[in-house]
């Protein structure tokens, strides 16, 4: 399978690294990237073919991925409109509908959206994927392969439900890491040194994850284990239900969710 990757910013170098490490020939891979020392870092780093504008490699390859940033992905196709011809074309621009890129790309239909995180960047991410109709078992396959080679993967039967992963999973990391701030300055602020609070609240985050993707148990039956009656923990919870702390979170993704379908609007405006 050959790929070229339309963008070599954070997200494709991610993936080129990830397709590497799973056995992937080098010689497979090529990058278009405007940049001058995006295409020195990619060179000097993996190996692969990079060019500045889209080529031969790039019109050759059986499958595109599209990772150039949501506002500049209208002016980036308009050249690949023309050979697009039986590509695969992973889009993984955050918000950019399926029916806009068909669009952009003279009505090619071999399209998957994905929405990528921030974790695929240590090969630890899981992405969200739809497929058009027109993309075969064969191809979806290949879709999997691309984006496994940097975390789980789930699909999704809907566009429409991308918008919610993206508020989820694509903005959920610094929901943690925010997370892990206000645990580390209420320890701070409780007298605990700033290093050691800093730290507290990491490691306490990272065991936490760890336990529960580890455990047959479901998170919530792993924090009634840690909460006992009239101690530490339920006082800690109660406040949390007191300041309805859950209500406010899920009012904080619906928020997320409907701002990705305005930008998904505000992309495919002509």
């Amino acid at each position: 399978m050959t790929i070229a990757f339309l963008g070599g910013g954070n997200m494709a170098t991610a993936l080129i690294g990830g397709l590497l490490a799973k056995g992937f020939a080098v010689r497979d891979i090529a990058v278009v990237e405007p940049q001058a020392e995006a295409r020195r870092r990619l060179q000097a780093r993996y190996a692969v073919r990079v060019s500045a504008a889209p080529d031969a490699a790039l019109r050759a390859a059986a499958t595109l991925v599209l990772a150039v940033k949501p506002q500049d992905l209208r002016r980036a196709l308009a050249p690949l409109a023309p050979v697009a011809g039986e590509q695969l074309v992973i889009s993984i621009a955050a918000g950019a509908r399926l029916t806009d890129i068909a669009r952009w790309l003279g009505g090619h239909r071999k399209l998957v959206r994905s929405m990528p995180n921030m974790p695929a960047l240590i090969g630890c991410g899981i992405s969200a994927l739809h497929a058009l109709p027109d993309v075969d078992a064969a191809e979806r396959r290949r879709a999997e392969a691309v984006l496994g080679a940097v975390g789980a993967i789930v699909w999704v039967d809907e566009e429409r439900l991308l918008d919610p992963v993206t508020a989820l999973s694509g903005s959920g990391p610094a929901y943690v890491f925010w997370f892990i701030e206000q645990l580390a300055a209420s320890g701070a602020a409780l007298g605990l040194p700033r290093e050691v609070a800093a730290r507290l609240a990491l490691d306490t985050v990272l065991g936490a994850a760890r336990l529960a993707s580890q455990s047959d148990e479901t998170p919530a039956a792993l924090r009634a284990r840690v909460t006992s009656r009239g101690g530490t923990t339920e006082a800690a919870l109660k406040m949390f239900d007191e300041e309805q702390l859950a209500q406010r979170l899920h009012r904080a993704l619906q928020a997320a969710s409907r701002r990705g379908a305005e930008l998904g609007e505000q992309l495919g405006k002509d």
